[in-house]
């Protein structure tokens, strides 16, 4: 039988292992850690009363993710549970610009940008799951269905300070944009960042940001649980250092990033592959806190509290400034902050009464502080009195982060940063996810395309890469 080991027990060597087992290959999943999970990984909290995210937190595109809809995670316990609105974006002044799971209803509160909001988003918000699987891949390949991609390329091209500025008149429509364009984790000024911003938004309109029943975890779990009933084996507490450790096997796949590839590689990789990762950019970071509360974040606009994801940055103006700040290495006064209030989809995370809160701002690429006291006061500038319902925090500074999970280099939660070449060379510009090492070795981590993201696609395209290079 073809055999296949897998390092790294994250969302995409699962999904790797998931795709490889049913393929009827014999998969073995090593993790260094004892639990499973990697950026899904949830944990009791605050002395066991709550439970947390430990990585990623609401899913935009886990419930569209092709990968994860043709394995039927939801077939295999997955259930998803939305908040009443996918995303809010408290605006100076005490008011919020929401964005619905309607597109109507969130372009009808932009007033003179109703219209203009309709169409940017159409391609996404008609079309959430096609559009899912045109962006999720290669961006350098042949795509299934070229008009919605060319679609969502002639507004997502454009650098999204430059595009919104020509498109909305408001400044609420222009920050409720420039809010999703932030999960690029790029300045604002940069090209191609307008795609976030209409992906975010457009499939929150329809498919939602929804969060996963007991936490981020059961992603996880159910991968595991296809994985399994197709034969797979996994074992945790096995640090792999080195590959030649590794036992014998047909296919190697690598969930880690180019830090570690190095690292596990040694003197066998060479050439121009290894000096580009030894180039490897990361780009800016997060330190996250978690906290627990006893009762909701006080908004200033009560209709922020229903909603399942928060960004909290002010103006485009402000976003754009705290964004080019932390790019340059400079750690702004006021960071983007983004935010999610998982008690409001699942009460049960926590004891009745109580709230959790999850949240992050970037940072710098390794920066050595903690940025708590800057997420709670971006907090309490939308919502005075909040401070006062904290019980307990948790912060994870990006040393934390790193330390937990070593695909987080410097605190960096996408597998390395997306400007210059790194969006569309991701890592090597043909078959990116072959590793040129004896053997048939992949790399299946945010590293590659698509990048970042708690949807498996990383995962997805390295084992049909697999597949393909075993006649399979």
């Amino acid at each position: 039988m073809t055999t296949a080991v897998v390092v790294g027990a994250g969302p995409n060597g699962l999904t790797a292992a998931a795709v490889l087992s049913r393929a009827g290959l014999e998969v073995t999943v090593l993790e260094r850690l004892a639990t499973i999970g990697g950026a899904v990984a949830s944990a009791p909290a605050f002395g066991d009363q709550a439970l947390i995210d430990l990585g990623a937190a609401a899913h935009p595109f886990g419930v569209t993710s092709p990968a994860f809809r043709a394995l039927g995670l939801e077939q295999h316990g997955l259930e998803w549970l939305h908040a009443d609105y996918p995303m809010a974006h408290p605006l100076p002044g005490g008011r919020a610009a929401i964005l619905y799971r309607d597109a109507e209803r969130t372009a009808r509160e932009l007033g003179v940008d109703r219209e203009a909001w309709l169409r940017m988003h159409a391609p996404a918000t008609e079309h959430p799951h096609d559009t899912a699987a045109a962006i999720l891949g290669p961006l350098l390949r042949w795509p299934d269905d070229p008009l919605l991609l060319a679609r969502f390329g002639l507004r997502g091209a454009w650098p999204s300070t430059l595009l919104a500025r020509s498109v909305f008149r408001s400044g609420a429509a222009q920050a409720l944009f420039a809010g999703s364009v932030t999960h690029a984790t790029l300045p604002l000024k940069h090209p191609l960042t307008s795609a976030f911003g209409v992906a975010f938004g457009g499939v929150g309109h329809s498919a939602g940001w929804p969060f996963a029943r007991g936490g981020s975890q059961s992603i996880a779990d159910a991968l595991v649980r296809v994985a399994d009933a197709a034969g797979a084996r996994i074992e945790t507490g096995v640090d792999v250092t080195d590959l030649r450790d590794l036992p014998g096997a047909d296919v190697v796949l690598l969930d880690v990033t180019p830090h570690q590839l190095l690292r596990l590689a040694g003197d066998s990789l060479e050439g121009p592959y290894a000096k580009r990762m030894r180039r490897w950019k990361y780009g800016p970071a997060v330190s996250k806190l978690d906290l627990l509360l006893d009762g909701p974040i006080p908004w200033e606009d009560e209709r922020v509290a229903r909603a399942g994801t928060v960004h909290l940055g002010g103006t485009m103006r402000e976003i754009a400034a705290a964004e080019h700040d932390v790019a340059v290495g400079r750690m702004p006064d006021e960071p983007f902050v983004l935010l999610t209030q998982p008690t409001v989809a699942e009460p049960e995370r926590a004891p009745a009464g109580r709230h959790i809160v999850w949240a992050y701002a970037h940072v710098p690429y390794g920066w050595p502080g903690d940025a708590s006291a800057a997420i709670e006061a971006q907090i309490e500038r939308f919502a005075p009195g909040f401070r006062d319902r904290i019980l307990e925090r948790l912060p994870s500074p990006p040393a934390a982060l790193e330390l937990w999970n070593p695909n987080l280099v410097g605190g960096t939660i996408g597998g390395g940063t997306l400007a210059g070449s790194q969006q569309l060379v991701r890592p090597w510009p043909i078959d990116p996810y072959r590793v040129p090492l004896p053997g048939r070795v992949f790399l299946c981590s945010s590293s590659t395309p698509p990048g970042g993201g708690a949807h498996g696609m990383s995962g997805w395209h390295a084992a049909k890469a697999a597949l393909k290079a075993i006649g399979g």
